[in-house]
């Protein structure tokens, strides 16, 4: 029995690039649809199977427990392999295979995180590591819309940090 357990997780974490106790992505065309349907932004992950950081962020960044309740409760995260050359996605009226849309999003490296809105605009492609806090930052940031207004991420943080000194209750 245990054998078969151990299978079945070292399965899990192959087929899905996650720890089998982590919450499950939402696949490319699952996701936009249900994005649409509840007027949610988006992550999307682009990643490979032989990159380490994005590996790390996986354990690090994305496992961790704040991070991904307020992941999952606020967005529709997304995983892309970005070498998959099989693979049917629709956005916005055209079919491309992971590797197309990777190209089409411009991502040069990897991981590489995507921010879109509800109506599939896209927000920020970043690349690079980005360790749990300042993930949780680009969060927030992004659930406030404050990317309408041209509010820098920095502003936003500045003024994050001026409404928490002038509550009390955030002691």
């Amino acid at each position: 029995m245990k054998v078969g357990l151990i299978s079945l997780a070292l399965m899990l974490m192959v087929t899905t690039g996650l720890p089998a106790e982590g919450r499950a992505w939402f696949s490319f065309n699952e996701g936009i649809l249900k994005a649409k349907k509840e007027n949610k932004h988006i992550v999307i992950d682009f990643y490979t199977d032989w990159c380490g950081w994005c590996k790390k962020m996986d354990k690090d960044t994305f496992s961790a427990p704040t991070v991904e309740k307020y992941l999952f409760d606020n967005f529709v995260p997304i995983r892309i392999n970005a070498e998959n050359a099989t693979e049917k996605l629709q956005f916005k009226g055209k079919t491309y295979t992971p590797v197309q849309l990777t190209r089409a999003f411009q991502v040069t490296g990897y991981p590489s995180i995507a921010f879109l809105t509800p109506g599939l605009d896209v927000v920020a492609v970043i690349p690079g590591y980005i360790e749990k806090d300042m993930f949780m930052n680009l969060l927030r940031y992004m659930i406030s819309e404050s990317y309408k207004s041209k509010m820098t991420l920095e502003e936003f943080l500045k003024k994050e940090a001026g409404q928490k000194k002038s509550n009390p209750l955030n002691k």
